[in-house]
């Protein structure tokens, strides 16, 4: 996610599951990853994209209620919704996340799901939306929660009396997906993931895509039949308006569905039960959820920085950083950006501040702004970087080595897609996972670093935790080996591990996957330790520098064999295009000699 992105948006969704496939996951395979969906997911066009199923930011409700706060930041005007899985429990959950500050939760069924989800989850995995969405309708309004959050159930959707019955279960909204598709021409050959659909609907080759038949039309078609045949059945039971119909559990009836004898002693109390709540308590969304947005400190930032944002003036800001202080530089990132879509020139809003930084310091951090950090940062530090510049040295009365010590907590740069970060000393657990374009340098990490990497670089100089570049796909890491031991604490499954070689030795074994950023290996990994010694006055990298040919050598590069696969294919082709052009070139020029 970048920070243009989410300020384009009306709505963001937080997917913690799917109900076709809850906890497996997604995978796009390599062969649809075209030029285009590459350049869109800040990766290398023919490399597979792992949406892992954990979500390495999110262990608690207190983490999702921070993700929520920082894409609020952003996106004040957005709407943060949370989709979950209808499973015994899910009420629970859907609690937490109203008190998480969502504005919108979604309850998904087992029944739904794309052709590109396997059948063995579609029919096994999850519960009905019915039954997800009754629990939930009547655990929030148990707990007087129902009246801040919107509830939308989906999971085969498809007519007026499905919309009917999920309003009288509790919800506000409803998602339609297969059948507005089966509207527009799909006719459910289930190879999404081959990129062979024959009606054109889910692939990426030009031909296929030709036999798209379907039109707008279609589907707002659709619609009105469905909306048609829920004002019908609305009818029948005297009600005038949806919301009067929202949570109205007394309205349906299952005496035919218990004679037949399929479902006899079937017992839907439960699910029709009505909450036992004083009648003021809302059954439906009456209020707005209080984000804090004007408590938050970016709002001085922004006064401050009024010059840059208007005129593209250079600003420099002094400011104290509290650990209180969650998210800074989101929102002024976000206002940038409504200004100048593209970010500013780099530096053109300096913020220096001292102190310990709160959750989600630098968050969405734009292109034109750095922010100087002297103390120490919590987790999510530059969480989804988005070009800007974010730098944690130690408070100038340190008196420790920086590069045996902590400076920022766990899951710091996680999807980070453009920018630079610079931490004199060691990150936690789960650094750099998702990076997808940001360059990083730090001086240890912990546990899982650059785990589903997929594009950018990471350089540690230091010791790393175990099972490094997991899942790695994309980008490259320099670790600086200090022990030896660090090919035991990674995980190359789908990573090589190459000692570095000095500049000449190197071009004389080069191939077309040497250059990374159009820049050899020693080049690019002198310039970013350079940099990390300007910013931070690393004692660590000046060392490194001073003794350059025999600390190179003590470099191990992680280059993921998807990449260096993808790279070289990528080359080839620059290479032949460059051929051709050449040979016209020289065929135009001799037809005119």
């Amino acid at each position: 996610m970048t920070t243009e992105y989410l300020v384009s948006a009306d709505q963001v969704q937080i997917k913690m599951a799917q109900g076709a496939k809850p906890g497996e996951g997604g995978q796009l395979p390599g062969g649809k990853v075209s030029d285009y969906i590459g350049k869109l997911r800040h990766s290398v066009p023919g490399v597979g994209l792992i949406s892992p199923p954990p979500h390495h930011d999110i262990y608690s409700i207190e983490d999702l209620a921070q993700l929520i706060h920082d894409l609020k930041n952003v996106a004040a005007t957005a709407s943060i919704s949370v989709k979950l899985v209808s499973e015994v429990g899910v009420g629970t959950v859907a609690a937490g996340v109203a008190k998480a500050k969502a504005d919108h939760v979604v309850i998904a069924g087992h029944d739904g799901g794309t052709g590109a989800s396997p059948w063995s989850s579609i029919k096994h995995a999850g519960t009905p939306w019915e039954l997800g969405l009754a629990e939930t309708q009547q655990t929030l309004v148990l707990n007087r929660l129902r009246g801040r959050i919107r509830v939308q159930a989906d999971g085969q959707m498809k007519t007026g009396r499905d919309v009917v019955i999920g309003g009288i279960l509790g919800a506000d909204e409803f998602g339609f997906a297969t059948a507005p598709l089966v509207a527009e021409g799909c006719i459910m050959m289930r190879k999404c993931h081959l990129n062979t659909c024959p009606v054109g609907v889910a692939t990426q080759d030009p031909v296929l895509r030709r036999k798209f038949q379907g039109r707008p039309e279609h589907v707002v078609n659709f619609f009105f039949f469905v909306a048609e045949e829920a004002r019908q059945i609305m009818a029948q039971l005297g009600i005038r308006q949806f919301d009067d119909l929202i949570g109205r559990a007394d309205l349906l009836d299952a005496r035919k569905g218990i004679e037949h004898w399929k479902a006899r002693g079937l017992d839907f109390s439960r699910v029709f039960h009505l909450p036992d709540a004083p009648a003021e308590v809302a059954r439906h969304q009456v209020d707005l959820q209080d984000h804090g947005l004007d408590r938050a400190l970016d709002v001085k930032l922004i006064e401050k920085a009024r010059p840059a944002l208007e005129k593209g003036e250079k600003v420099r800001i002094m400011q104290d950083a509290r650990n209180v202080n969650r998210t800074v530089g989101a929102m002024l990132s976000g206002e940038l950006i409504r200004h100048h879509p593209d970010g500013l020139p780099d530096n053109t809003v300096f913020v220096q501040m001292e102190g310990t930084g709160g959750q989600s310091f630098g968050a969405f951090l734009a292109r034109g702004i750095t922010l100087y950090l002297i103390g120490d940062a919590n987790d999510y530090t530059g969480k989804g970087l988005s070009g800007g510049r974010v730098v944690v040295r130690p408070s100038l009365d340190f008196r420790g080595d920086a590069a045996k010590n902590i400076i920022v907590g766990n899951t710091v740069l996680y999807g980070a897609t453009e920018g630079e970060a610079f931490f004199r000393g060691v990150a936690g657990e789960r650094f750099a996972v998702r990076l997808s374009g940001a360059a990083a340098v730090v001086e240890g990490t912990g546990d899982h670093g650059c785990e589903y990497m997929t594009g950018g670089t990471a350089v540690v100089l230091g010791k790393t935790g175990r099972n490094f570049a997991a899942g790695m796909s994309g980008g490259i890491a320099y670790v600086y080996d200090e022990d030896g031991q660090f090919s035991k604490r990674c995980n190359q499954a789908m990573v090589a591990l190459e000692r570095m070689l000095p500049a000449a030795e190197q071009t004389a074994k080069q191939d077309a996957a040497v250059f990374h950023c159009g820049q050899t290996d020693e080049v690019q990994l002198r310039r970013l330790i350079e940099d990390h010694y300007r910013w931070t006055g690393s004692l660590r990298a000046r060392e490194i520098l001073d003794h350059w040919e025999a600390s190179l050598s003590r470099f191990v590069k992680v280059f993921p064999h998807e990449y260096r696969r993808a790279l070289g294919e990528l080359n080839a082709r620059n290479e032949t295009a460059a051929t051709i052009a050449k040979a016209r070139e020289s065929g135009t020029t001799t037809a005119k000699a």
